[in-house]
């Protein structure tokens, strides 16, 4: 089994490409120990002292570290993420239930076919650009002319994750989106 390694923007996060599909489905974030419990590869990959983030998309495993070295970790992850597609264990534990993706978004009523506009380009031009860079954005809300979006895996806490929603959301949206006025990170 060979596993690729790509640099994302966010210099604390890795993007580990396995060869094969890794989460059918909603892309999952696990920020700690605790939440990694839904996922034996997540949980398995905390276990990797520096790790602090897991993001598994559909083909590829974003890690984020803390100050730790990558030299010093990527051979250990590189390990597990080998040792558990060789197990064939599954990448989340049966039953485990999807996160819940719209159960706390917010906007009024009247602006549904805005959003549905939101989520429309979303989904088409910005997820599949975002998911390239090791990451994944989610839609959180509209009120009077501001969309907010939840950025998660290489996108959380990159550097450049604010010049992205800037320079290239917002504008996208506002020229798509009659009433967008400005994109903020929930």
């Amino acid at each position: 089994m060979f596993i690729q390694t790509e640099a994302t923007p966010n210099p604390a996060t890795l993007k580990f490409l396995p060869g094969r599909d890794v989460l059918v489905g909603e892309p999952r974030d696990f920020r700690n120990v605790e939440a990694a419990t839904a996922s034996p590869l997540a949980a398995a990959l905390f276990e990797v002292t520096g790790v602090t983030g897991v993001f598994l998309g559909s083909d590829f495993i974003s890690v984020t570290k803390d100050v730790t070295e990558w030299s010093h970790i990527k051979p250990a992850i590189l390990g597990v993420i080998m040792e558990h597609f060789l197990s064939g264990k599954p990448v989340l534990f049966e039953g485990d239930p999807a996160p819940e993706t719209g159960g706390d978004e917010f906007f009024d009523a009247s602006d549904t076919e805005t959003v549905e506009v939101i989520k429309e380009l979303l989904a088409t031009r910005v997820r599949p650009a975002v998911a390239m860079d090791g990451g994944d954005i989610t839609f959180k809300g509209y009120r009077d002319g501001t969309v907010f979006l939840h950025m998660q895996g290489a996108c959380s806490g990159c550097p450049s994750s604010t010049a992205t929603l800037k320079s290239g959301i917002e504008n996208l949206l506002r020229h798509f989106v009659p009433g967008v006025e400005a994109v903020q990170q929930v």
